[in-house]
């Protein structure tokens, strides 16, 4: 079966979207935000900052994902700015050492967005940095047909932090639910429109990074504001979506489980068998491989023993748990995909 096959085999199965065709024996393998490391640079002679934003540089450092670790997906997306960039804030793109960086707020309220609906996709195809993403997608749906393809988007709660700022944001969601609420509603938009455009460049899947973890939103802010915002974004969004939330989220797996979104990219602070009987099989589960304290420091017998327990219970795509560090050993990368390429139909996650 084709690496792409499995991917999305994987992702659909939990909601019985596919009917009548053979089951993946295996999960699958990969990573829904940055597997990227310095070592990969080398060896791909494709080095940030550079690889943020030419798109010969970006789709070289991004074949490693399948080159060297193996993967069933390539995700050329290492970066949280690229929307925000495109938006107006200033960035640090850093360097090969360090990721980039927001330098700047631009907006302090919700009557301060100046551009117009219809205006967000000629500001996103005008930045230099949206362009190279969108021709690197290309670039690899060509050379890598049979491969999973994954564009990378940041949901409008993400975003929020970007514009705004972290603290004065959350001060809204107190002070003011209702801005809230439209200010999530507008930025939307900008979330729907870089996916379209990614999905219409080659990405087969589209990570939804949206950061409301439990130190950051509480489970009753995720509910009220961003069920809703979630699953407008399943619905809108016309390949299949995987969420990404950092930190514990066990706590509001429940609501994500409501949202249609088609996977849910999780952290290991969430136990994946605790994940899954939340759960109960509604989406599918990713990543949860411990990452910095396994994958930075430990050896590749933890890494086989996590990426064990993570099939044991039923995780469809296991992987980094969230973006590696980028001093991250390739050995312990490396060893996701040799543990879960060496299942059998009988030990496979199901």
């Amino acid at each position: 079966m084709k690496p792409i096959d499995i991917i999305l085999l994987n992702l659909l199965n939990e909601k019985a979207a596919i009917e009548g065709k053979t089951k993946p024996s295996r999960p699958g393998i990969g990573n829904f935000v940055s597997s990227t490391t310095v070592s990969q640079m080398q060896a791909m002679n494709s080095f940030f900052p550079d690889a943020h934003y030419d798109a010969k540089k970006m789709f070289d450092l991004s074949k490693a994902d399948y080159e060297i670790l193996g993967y069933d997906m390539i995700m050329p997306v290492f970066s949280v700015v690229v929307e925000s960039y495109a938006m107006g804030c200033a960035v640090d793109w850093g360097k090969p050492s360090m990721m980039p960086q927001i330098k700047s707020t631009i907006w302090k309220n919700y009557s301060d967005i100046g551009y117009r609906d219809k205006d967000i996709k000629n500001i996103l195809l005008k930045n230099n940095a949206v362009k190279a993403l969108l021709e690197c997608l290309s670039m690899l749906k060509k050379k890598y047909p049979h491969i999973a393809v994954c564009g990378k988007v940041f949901g409008p709660w993400t975003l929020s932090y970007h514009f705004f700022g972290v603290q004065e944001f959350l001060i809204k969601t107190i002070d003011n639910p209702l801005e809230v609420k439209s200010i999530l509603d507008k930025l939307c938009l900008i979330t729907i429109c870089f996916a379209e455009l990614q999905a219409q460049a080659g990405a087969d899947i589209i990570t939804v990074a949206d950061h409301a973890t439990a130190d950051l939103c509480s489970p009753q802010s995720y509910r009220d504001f961003l069920i809703p915002v979630h699953s407008l974004l399943a619905r809108q969004i016309k390949v299949p979506a995987v969420l990404h939330i950092c930190g514990n989220t066990l706590d509001r797996l429940d609501y994500i489980c409501r949202t249609g979104m088609a996977g849910f990219h999780f952290e290991s602070k969430v136990d994946a068998c605790a994940a899954q009987a939340v759960n109960k099989r509604r989406i599918a589960l990713a990543g949860n491989i411990n990452n910095p304290s396994t994958l930075l420091f430990k050896k590749p017998r933890d890494v086989r023993k996590e990426a064990l327990y993570a099939a044991k219970c039923g995780v469809k795509i296991i992987g980094p748990e969230c973006a590696v560090p980028l001093s991250t050993p390739a050995e312990n990368l490396l060893e996701i995909s040799k543990t879960i390429k060496s299942l059998n139909n009988n030990t496979s996650a199901d």
